[in-house]
């Protein structure tokens, strides 16, 4: 305590801090605070693998030149899920998320269009991908790894062909 905050009787004078209080202990024309500090500094958030994963998923399907996300196989398995009563398509496929506390990292399978240029799409979607997390988490994305897995010619025959009974 610094000898400024004694009064001639050698009581503790209250610090400056304290000037114009009511008689609610806050300062006239603010609410009450507690806890001290920005709440900002009150707690951790944390994210889930699949919220970025989807995140992901959603602005990599953005790209133009993009057929479809995973291989072959989770492309079929998720045709047959859809199929299903009540099922839907899964924005998570395709994409591999790793979190930790300010990082991720992003691991995507892509299906690409014939004609497109690969580089550049990959490049699109690495652009797309980085802005969208960064942006809905707060996360800095320190890599996005991209295996085009196939091209989708013009007359292929879709993998999710339309169902014929009828």
């Amino acid at each position: 305590m610094a000898m400024s905050d004694m009064t001639e009787s050698g009581s503790v004078r209250a610090p400056d801090t304290e000037k114009n209080l009511g008689d609610s202990g806050t300062r006239r024309g603010q609410g009450v605070r507690r806890g001290g500090g920005a709440p900002a500094d009150r707690g951790r958030t944390t994210i889930a693998d699949g919220v970025v994963e989807k995140i992901a998923g959603m602005a990599a399907r953005d790209v133009v030149g993009v057929h479809a996300m995973g291989s072959g196989i989770s492309r079929t398995f998720g045709a047959m899920r859809e199929r299903v009563p009540g099922g839907s398509k899964s924005p998570t496929r395709g994409v591999k998320a790793e979190v930790g506390e300010v990082q991720t990292a992003l691991d995507l399978e892509i299906v690409v269009d014939y004609g497109v240029s690969i580089a550049d799409v990959a490049k699109d979607v690495r652009e797309n991908v980085v802005a969208a997390v960064e942006r809905m988490t707060g996360l800095e994305v320190v890599e996005v790894n991209i295996a085009v897995s196939d091209v989708k010619l013009p007359d292929e025959e879709e993998d999710e062909p339309e169902s014929r009974l009828q």
